[in-house]
């Protein structure tokens, strides 16, 4: 009897560690690390190219959040080295820079 227990318990163990797994593997994002320097670099960069700032004092961008369509996304310059700069546009809000993922427009990266 208790090698029956012993043996449930350690397929319980087994099956719950694989669904942990499994469920850490389907979640997992790539983020990447921005610095300061990049914020006023994208600061700088828009403000050559007479880029506009959406203004709205009350609209205060988070990371996960989408963009609505209204603020205008401009790709990452040329200059800016980042991995997978494709992937990533930015937009200027309230004369702040946030980062957004191009094909979700959801925010993950802002400067405050």
């Amino acid at each position: 009897m208790r090698k029956s227990l012993l043996s449930i318990a350690a397929a319980s163990m087994l099956l719950a560690g694989a669904g942990l797994a499994v469920a850490q593997t389907s979640t997992t994002t790539t983020t990447e690390s921005w610095t300061s320097d990049q914020g006023t670099s994208l600061h700088s960069y828009s403000t050559s190219k007479d880029y506009k700032s959406f203004p709205d004092p009350k609209f205060n961008p988070s990371v996960g959040m989408a963009l609505p369509e209204t603020v205008t996304l401009y790709p990452m310059p040329e200059t800016m080295k980042v991995p997978s700069a494709d992937r990533y546009r930015y937009g200027m809000i309230n004369n702040h820079p946030v980062v957004v993922e191009s094909s979700s427009r959801k925010v993950v990266h802002t400067w405050e």
